[in-house]
């Protein structure tokens, strides 16, 4: 049985706060490239089910790409200009774009929200917020929590 901290996993799990499974893996692409990356991965079989422009503190045109019937996507995300925290990212990354987080679907935001908080989790958003697509949304710092850093941004989601 793998334990974390002396707790088995199983009993972790019975007292999570709703995690369903991976919502979407986000891909941060460079400016003006959209098109032609919605293009590519539609060579792979994906196809393009949502298209939204973010403003806010998000500052993004997001693609949102399904494969099959799965519920997992992939979302490509161009920064609108250089305040967008994705074009710092790409930044960092040499002008390249790349993973940008990987975000989980729960059942209750808020419940999940409270629960994370309690336990010392850095949360970057104040409280959940409106995400795309009508969903609702908040963001873990990759270094959430001190001395296990996820080293990835998280995004936790409620349809």
């Amino acid at each position: 049985m793998t334990t974390v901290n002396g707790t088995s996993l199983d009993s972790i799990a019975d007292h999570l706060p709703g995690f369903l499974f991976v919502d979407h893996v986000a891909i941060a692409v460079p400016r003006g490239t959209l098109d032609a990356q919605v293009a590519a991965y539609g060579l792979l079989g994906f196809r393009e089910i949502h298209r939204e422009e973010i403003g806010g503190s998000d500052q993004v045109r997001e693609a949102l790409l399904r494969i099959g019937d799965s519920a997992n996507l992939i979302q490509l995300l161009e920064p609108l200009g250089d305040a967008s925290p994705v074009q710092k990212a790409i930044d960092r990354n040499g002008g390249k774009g790349g993973l940008n987080h990987v975000a989980f679907r729960v059942r209750d935001i808020q419940t999940a929200y409270d629960h994370l908080k309690a336990r010392g989790f850095r949360i970057l958003d104040a409280a959940p917020r409106p995400g795309s697509r009508g969903t609702t949304v908040f963001f873990l710092h990759p270094k959430a929590l001190v001395e296990t850093p996820f080293e990835v941004l998280i995004e936790v989601v409620q349809d």
